[in-house]
């Protein structure tokens, strides 16, 4: 490896010679100094070259001021000089006075993006768009966000697992199913791990998560949709309702907005102007039927033809929630059997609603849980209401006919979650290479 400095370690550094290397982000080529800001994946540092004079006060053009004149943005450069602490520097309250400047790779002088240009133009050029302070600090915070869910589940005793992404048959439903020729016969990419997690349970694995892929074939251009992303899951055994499910989700938002404000918090309120809250527990929890009628006397009407919520409605019971609770999320609870898949356990008594959730964050729905179905006459019976053939899902059903213990558990988009979390526009801003109905590249 190349010894070098990252910049975010030359304050703790003793006045000294230095070696850095980044990226040419600004270049002041004045009469008598020059000035470089050079970035690498750590931060900025301001670069200084006096400039040469002859005995007439002429500039004279040597080593490495020719060089500078002639940088363009986007250049990577490797640098070595004198570091000197000085508080009147706005950048750091350092500089590297310059002895040698060594370019690495030269850029094109005319970039193809701006700061003013369109999202979909950014995302054309994704490499260079994330070279912006605040696109990188989205996957810091990201990598952060995710460690401390990995460490809690792991302090807990879960296990981690990886599913296959190619199934021999849908995972949720046929809609939104992609289908991939594979051999002599045809398989379909994963709309969720749902059937190998609970797969787990009767496994004898008791706790178990993953982070992983997952996709819908969603023609959605909405803000908050994708073809691929990155599904957080968790699955345990041994529960009584979905109420345990749900402390668990809580638990595990709680670990992971601790972890990103004590790191992160400074900066995201710097870059993004956002507070990064760690939320109370509970959460507020509303039944479905109940968050319907506060939406309604708040003078909104979801106006659905099945018994779901629409995003108006997610976007007003959130509105209500942060003024009679002071939160950012809630869980909507005890969804309509109807417009849930057939593993929903549903109410003892009443079998038209379901021992599930929704969790809301910030007007916009991140998560779906609930506990399972575990007992196999049940199971089948509540397959067939949904329409569904069981010899089709025979080897899904087999994992219930030789003892399962109750069960239930969540998935969860990870980009919904940084979306909301930095109140960003869209999930094209928090994920590394989105996809969409009409973007497969970069």
């Amino acid at each position: 490896m190349t010894s070098r400095v990252l910049i975010k370690n030359l304050s703790a550094l003793d006045d000294g010679t230095v070696s850095v290397s980044g990226w040419v982000e600004t270049v002041r080529d004045q009469k008598k100094v020059q000035f470089v800001v050079l970035r690498d994946e750590s931060g900025a540092v301001q670069l200084v070259n006096p400039r040469t004079t002859d005995a007439e006060g002429q500039v004279v053009a040597d080593e490495p001021a020719t060089s500078i004149s002639g940088l363009a943005q986007g250049t990577f450069v490797t640098v070595t000089g004198q570091l000197k602490h000085d508080e009147r520097v706005k950048l750091g309250g350092i500089e590297i006075k310059l002895a040698t400047l060594t370019v690495v790779s030269a850029a094109i002088p005319e970039t193809p993006i701006a700061a003013d240009s369109s999202l979909d133009k950014r995302m054309d050029w994704r490499f260079l768009d994330l070279r912006n302070p605040k696109q990188n600090l989205i996957f810091r915070i990201q990598t952060t966000f995710e460690h401390a869910l990995r460490t809690y589940w792991i302090e807990h005793d879960f296990i981690e697992l990886h599913t296959p992404k190619l199934m021999a048959s849908a995972s949720e439903s046929r809609a939104e199913l992609f289908e991939v020729g594979y051999f002599d016969t045809k398989a379909y990419l994963a709309q969720s791990p749902q059937f190998f997690k609970q797969m787990a349970q009767s496994a004898g694995f008791g706790k178990i998560f993953e982070v992983g892929p997952a996709f819908r074939a969603d023609p959605s251009f909405t803000s908050r949709h994708a073809t691929e992303f990155t599904s957080v899951d968790s699955e345990i055994s041994w529960i009584d309702s979905h109420d345990d499910v749900m402390q668990l989700h809580e638990d595990l938002m709680v670990a992971g907005f601790t972890a990103v404000k004590a790191k992160h918090g400074e900066e995201v309120l710097a870059l993004f102007d956002v507070e990064v809250t760690v939320p109370s527990t509970p959460f507020p929890r509303i039944p479905l039927a109940e968050a319907k009628e506060i939406v309604k006397s708040r003078g909104y009407e979801v106006p659905r033809d099945d018994d779901d919520m629409d995003p108006e409605g997610e976007r007003q019971i959130a509105a209500y929630v942060a003024e009679k609770y002071g939160h950012e999320f809630v869980f909507l609870t005890d969804y309509a059997s109807s417009i849930r898949p057939f593993y929903h356990m549903r109410h003892e008594g009443d079998a038209s609603i379901t021992k599930s959730y929704d969790l809301i964050f910030n007007g916009t729905e991140i998560s779906t849980g609930a506990q399972r179905e575990h007992r196999i006459e049940v199971l089948e019976a509540q397959a067939i209401e949904k329409g569904l053939d069981p010899k089709e899902i025979e080897g899904y059903l087999d994992f219930f006919r030789y003892g399962v213990p109750s069960h239930g558990g969540f998935g969860m988009g990870l980009a919904r979650v940084l979306m909301l979390m930095l109140h960003q526009a869209s999930i094209r801003e928090v994920t590394y290479l989105f996809r969409g109905p009409t973007r497969l590249e970069p």
